[in-house]
């Protein structure tokens, strides 16, 4: 049974204007921004890697991989160090917020509010915790699409 059809406790962050949600238990650890070394040839939403404590840690751009417009990070931007199936990985995200708990009833599914099947197969639901409207990325599906297909055709 999925966290989303249970509840569950998500950290969310910002992209944008809105508001996105990851499971907590994803999250490792929250970096403040440092020096993200570019890779040569990579994935444009690739950033590049940072070395976080020796272990070199690939970056991720989540709003070039969202299709948002991609902007220099601004000094609240934070890598989210998140355990995805292929090892650690970092997200860049515009800025982290809180963590919120989540009930079922507080969760709709993504088919009910999406406007689009590409924007609906990233999220596992939509939290809305009093009048707030939160994203809930379902973070495999995320990292195993590239931006081209989130484009509707």
């Amino acid at each position: 049974m999925s966290a989303v059809a249970t509840g569950s406790k998500f950290m969310t962050f910002r992209l944008a204007t809105e508001t996105y949600g990851l499971q907590i238990l994803q999250v490792r650890e929250l970096v403040r921004l440092v020096e993200i070394t570019r890779v040569p040839g990579a994935p444009a939403f690739v950033r590049g890697v940072v070395n976080l404590r020796g272990k070199v840690i690939p970056v991720i751009d989540l709003r070039h991989k969202l299709g948002i417009e991609r902007i220099e990070p601004g000094e609240q931007a934070v890598i989210m160090v998140v355990n995805a199936a292929s090892g650690l990985m970092g997200l860049l995200v515009d800025e982290v917020l809180d963590v919120v708990a989540l009930t079922p009833a507080q969760i709709e599914p993504p088919t009910a509010v999406a406007t689009g099947d590409h924007a609906a197969s990233l999220l596992s639901g939509i939290g809305k915790p009093d009048q707030r409207l939160i994203f809930l990325i379902d973070l495999e599906r995320v990292l195993a699409t590239t931006p081209t297909e989130l484009r509707a055709p």
